[in-house]
């Protein structure tokens, strides 16, 4: 008992720190205000399998009831900087989940088809259906990102000229951002963002064990030395974008990400709450099938 009491009081500690990680107004949003090692005191790792576990036992049972009430739809979008522990996260929190309802999207570089709409015309295409889970590895923030960063990238988007030099495009766009999650929580879709928040020492270290461990080399590309060198620049792109975006209906969760073990509790946490939030309930039967319930009981039963 002594040992169910410790790990559910390191649960609230989770849940508790939830709070701190979590933007609903990005007004005055500071990315340096956010640590990227923090660890609630009474947290242990070698507790952390067996919470996260837990964690997964009741994401199943809300996936369930999410399923069967089929009146929501919860969208989780991941961001991170290169290493920042985004398909780990994903694979770990989700493990126990009926695949049938959870679909993954990895949204890379857009395709010609892609660019020959508005940008978030590829987003809408893979949005979850009511009573499923949508999980978005990388998304429609890498629109505000990547070409901020790289405004050479806008040449080959197929917008007119006039619009890529336009004095207020990333203004723009993260207005319609915005927008789009402000109608998506119209039509029932509940919208978590988490921002994985690596520190550069950390980075550098993953990015060297890509390097030495040979199972791991295909994960490399050269393109991540040259998006490294752009720190920076990346960091103020993804303050721009959660100062901009940061709702409570949509809000972002600033994630502390130099510790795998402790990002995953915190992410599996976030989603929780986010299905614990929605008025979930399982359909009841109606009165007609009531009827047709205890007759094939009462058939089953006298076979």
């Amino acid at each position: 008992m002594a040992a169910d009491h410790s790990c559910e009081a390191m649960q609230a500690a989770v849940r508790d720190a939830l709070k701190r990680y979590r933007i609903t107004d990005g007004r005055h949003f500071d990315l340096d205000d956010h640590p990227t090692d923090h660890l609630p005191e009474t947290l242990r790792k070698n507790k952390a399998k067996r919470l996260l576990e837990a964690d997964v036992d009741r994401l199943s049972e809300l996936q369930e009831r999410l399923y069967a009430d089929a009146s929501w739809s919860l969208l989780l979008i991941v961001q991170a900087m290169d290493a920042g522990g985004k398909d780990s996260t994903i694979k770990h929190v989700m493990s126990g989940v009926n695949p049938q309802g959870v679909s993954v999207t990895s949204f890379k570089k857009p395709d010609p088809h892609e660019l020959a709409h508005g940008f978030l015309w590829r987003i809408s295409r893979a949005l979850p259906a009511r009573g499923t889970i949508g999980i978005f590895n990388r998304s429609h923030y890498e629109d505000v990102l990547a070409p901020r960063v790289h405004p050479e990238q806008l040449d080959g988007s197929g917008l007119p000229p006039a619009l890529r030099k336009a004095e207020h495009l990333w203004r723009d766009r993260l207005g319609d951002i915005a927008a789009f999650e402000a109608y998506l929580g119209r039509q029932g879709t509940r919208v978590v963002k988490v921002f994985l928040h690596v520190s550069r020492a950390e980075q550098k270290r993953r990015l060297l064990a890509r390097l030495d461990t040979p199972e791991k080399l295909w994960k490399f590309e050269a393109s991540d030395l040259v998006e490294r060198a752009r720190w920076p620049e990346y960091g103020d792109a993804y303050a721009a974008a959660i100062r901009a975006t940061a709702t409570a209906e949509a809000p972002w969760y600033v994630i502390p990400a130099d510790r795998k073990w402790y990002t995953r509790l915190a992410v599996a946490a976030a989603v929780i709450d986010a299905l614990e939030g929605l008025d979930l309930r399982r359909p009841e039967a109606p009165a007609a099938k009531r009827d047709i319930i205890d007759k094939a009981r009462t058939t089953l039963k006298g076979e």
